[in-house]
């Protein structure tokens, strides 16, 4: 009997060691923080952040990748080149978790099942990115921010390959993504705002790992991915949850209504025989054109003056032409090279609009009525030879 025992010992104690290298039971505790989004412009995609828990020193600390200083010079500057830098920072996780309580925003914790080399490795490269010559990095929205961050770091620290599963529909795209995100508390103008300065590349399908540049899309596939054959997530739990906030959209404040009536105010001006209001209307068109024309050189400059790789080929430029800008001044002259130059608008903008839906680049259907305004003032213009003063 004894001779059995020890048989089975011997046999048993080879994959015991093989369990223990693949199972930490350790005193160290890592694990994904997911917080929702806020209510603010920034807050909107939600938060990732690493906490790591040691029993032995009772230190519980989060790293946060998403950091940045208000205060840093030329800050707006920075952010609209692309240029910003964020930085790596630490915070004790009861203060963390009282901050997003505060704002009200849920959070969700999933903890890693981890090797204690994948632990350890992770703990290593985190107090490496916490040195002064490592701290920093140029954020970039889609490709390296909080979130992503978090999934180069799992990646790099696996002790075999990862494995990502698949959460998302065929051929999804960043914008529909960032779309869910917006039409959430009714983000309409930050909407418009995002399909007037990101080009075509923003409507590019994403792969299973690029979808992980948001909070929420790291979490989902963090729970179908595994390291090997072991599942990333041991346990996931509610660390603070929230009640569902009222996704109602107010349609008067909506963009495309407020753009819509404005064409038929304008429209309906412009066939007005009163001297004073057409007065008005011929001053609008001025205003109007050099608006549209700013708008397009701020679209140059995104494209070929920042980092902002979403930024480029951005088809917007169709119809906001910088040259806008310029010729909005000589207007009034109505003489013939003016006149050419807003018939050939009509025409183009005309083509545009036929093909709005076709483009390479979701082109957003609030800006039809500014297009189609566009094009009226246009051969009201290119067509009419009176002169106001």
């Amino acid at each position: 009997m004894y001779c059995r025992l020890l048989l089975i010992s011997f046999l048993i104690l080879p994959f015991s060691f093989l369990l223990s290298a693949q199972t930490d039971t350790s005193h160290l505790r890592i694990s994904l923080l997911t917080c929702q989004p806020g209510d603010d412009l920034y807050s909107t995609f939600g938060h990732s952040a690493l906490r790591v828990t040691d029993s032995s020193s009772n230190n519980d600390i989060v790293y946060n990748y998403g950091t940045f200083d208000f205060n840093e010079p030329g800050f707006y500057l920075k952010f609209i080149r692309g240029k910003l830098m964020y930085y790596l920072s630490t915070q004790d996780f009861d203060s963390f978790k009282n901050f997003y309580q505060e704002e009200n925003r849920g959070i969700t914790e999933q903890v890693l099942q981890l090797t204690l080399s994948e632990k350890k490795k992770i703990i290593r490269l985190v107090q490496q990115n916490l040195e002064s010559e490592n701290r920093f990095y140029k954020y970039d929205f889609t490709f390296d921010n909080c979130t992503t961050r978090l999934r180069d770091l799992i990646e790099k620290t696996a002790d075999t390959t990862t494995f990502y599963g698949n959460v998302l529909k065929e051929k999804t795209r960043f914008r529909q993504l960032i779309y869910e995100y917006l039409n959430y508390n009714d983000k309409q103008w930050s909407k418009l705002g995002i399909d007037l300065f990101l080009g075509s590349k923003t409507d590019a399908v994403m792969s299973n790992r690029q979808v992980m540049f948001l909070p929420d899309y790291l979490l989902r596939t963090l729970n179908v991915t595994k390291i090997g054959s072991t599942p990333v997530v041991l346990s996931s739990q509610n660390l603070y949850v929230t009640s569902p906030k009222n996704n109602d959209q107010n349609f008067i404040t909506h963009p495309e209504f407020i753009f819509s009536v404005f064409f038929i105010l304008i429209v309906m001006l412009s066939f007005s025989k009163n001297l004073s209001i057409q007065k008005f209307i011929y001053n609008f068109d001025g205003f109007i054109f050099f608006i549209t024309g700013l708008l397009g050189i701020v679209m140059l400059i995104m494209w070929f003056g920042t980092d902002h790789v979403m930024c480029r080929n951005n088809y917007n430029l169709l119809w906001a032409w910088p040259t806008h800008a310029v010729v909005a001044f000589f207007i009034n002259r109505r003489k013939s090279t003016e006149r050419i130059y807003f018939k050939l608008a009509v025409l183009i903008n005309s083509v545009v609009l036929i093909v709005w839906f076709f483009l390479p680049q979701h082109m957003n259907i609030s800006l039809i009525p500014v297009v189609m305004l566009l094009i009226f003032r246009s051969a009201m213009i290119g067509y009419n030879r009176r002169k106001y003063n």
